[in-house]
């Protein structure tokens, strides 16, 4: 009796030690991801509410808006002012979804999953929500029509959908891109290539007198806070559906994935085994 006791304490150890070399040690990197973008979503859910806090009284209308308003206006002219409207037309209720949807499909083929689908579909889904929700809680006025570039809009102002629901798309589209290739130099192109996109979709709307700066900057804020934490929630997801993996900590260049062998309870030698046929699953 006393040696199975001593037994079982010395299996407490032990079994932490093993816990600790499946959970912890192969995804170390993985886990320290975790918890800085968790900061950093923490970080810019705080400033949007900093931002909303100076919309409602009306400090960043006095501070901020008007003054960027007004240099706006200096910048007009016919031959701009079109093709502005032409670009931020992408960002809109039509434009979007059909942008959305060619590059999901194109993920979707590229990959041979459903991730793409789901993923994008889904933030897409919140970014319209919060955009609905945010307008009906707020209800701010946008800027004056004699300030704005027609074709004029009535719905009110915070936060700028088209903002909010491009730096959700894009964010989460160049995430998956950048899965599916390798050279650091591409993924560059590709982060810098959406950020350009995301920034000018934003600016757009202010030079058109459109939207507020404070409508943009929320807009990003928690575009950006979104797509962080949809990134931050799939790492995770193939942590828990791998957690018999005993390789790497998935990255960019090594995804996590089921190891050679792990089926049948041999040790993984570290090659992903790709699908052999069969519809595309979700990953």
């Amino acid at each position: 009796m006393a040696r199975s006791r001593e037994a079982a304490v010395r299996t407490v150890p032990e079994h932490f030690t093993d816990r600790w070399g499946r959970w912890v040690v192969p995804y170390a990197a993985l886990w320290i991801t975790l918890l800085v973008g968790g900061v950093v979503v923490v970080i810019l859910a705080l400033l949007g509410a900093e931002v909303y806090d100076n919309v409602v009284d009306d400090v960043g209308l006095a501070s901020l808006d008007k003054p960027t308003l007004a240099f706006a206006e200096q910048l007009r002219s016919p031959a701009l002012d079109s093709a502005v409207t032409a670009f931020t037309n992408i960002g809109g209720g039509i434009g979007m979804p059909i942008l959305a949807t060619i590059l999901t499909a194109w993920l979707t083929f590229v990959t041979r999953s459903w991730r793409a689908l789901i993923l994008v579909g889904g933030a897409a889904a919140f970014s319209v929500t919060a955009t609905t929700l945010g307008k009906k809680l707020v209800g701010r006025t946008r800027p004056d029509h004699a300030d704005a570039v027609p074709p004029y809009e009535t719905s009110p102002s915070f936060p700028s959908g088209h903002t909010l629901n491009t730096t959700v798309v894009i964010g989460v589209v160049v995430y998956l891109a950048c899965l599916q290739v390798k050279r650091t130099i591409a993924r560059v192109g590709l982060i810098t290539a959406g950020v350009i996109f995301i920034v000018a979709m934003g600016l757009s709307r202010v030079f058109l007198g459109h939207h507020w700066m404070t409508d943009v900057i929320v807009g990003w804020l928690l575009g950006l806070a979104w797509v962080g934490i949809v990134i931050l929630a799939h790492r995770l997801f193939h942590v828990i559906l791998h957690r018999e993996h005993a390789g790497p900590a998935p990255t960019f260049d090594h995804p996590l994935r089921e190891t050679a062998g792990a089926a049948d309870g041999a040790p993984g030698d570290g090659a992903a085994r790709r699908p052999t046929g069969g519809p595309p699953t979700a990953g």
